[in-house]
């Protein structure tokens, strides 16, 4: 089971779809990071153990140079229905999930 923190970009509902599967997720509305800065969203992640899924490249730049980074789910799919994208992040999830227990810290997941 991984734990997630879902960005600002992305809705709330995939953080409870995520969590209907199985997974611990919450959204930066959840823990009042809505309006929160990116570092202070990364050291959240970090002391949390959770994965960042984020449609922010700035996340992705900065886990690839990082020492000390949070695991960052690069989401790369352009504005879509909610419905839409919770079907398709459903669908990309086992592939994700395999990554980050293969050792990967940033997993780019395009459509």
């Amino acid at each position: 089971m991984l734990r997630f923190l879902v960005d600002a970009q992305l809705p709330p509902a995939l953080a409870r779809k995520l969590t209907a599967l199985g997974h611990k997720a919450i959204h930066v509305l959840d823990v009042d990071l809505l309006e929160a800065s990116d570092s202070k969203i990364w050291d959240y992640a970090l002391a949390d153990g959770a994965v960042i899924i984020t449609k922010d490249e700035d996340f992705a730049i900065r886990a690839s140079v990082s020492k000390n980074a949070p695991a960052i789910a690069w989401v790369r799919i352009g504005n879509c229905p909610n419905e839409k994208l919770l079907a398709w992040f459903e669908r990309e999830l086992p592939a994700v999930i395999a990554a980050f227990e293969a050792g990967n810290r940033l997993v780019e997941i395009s459509g």
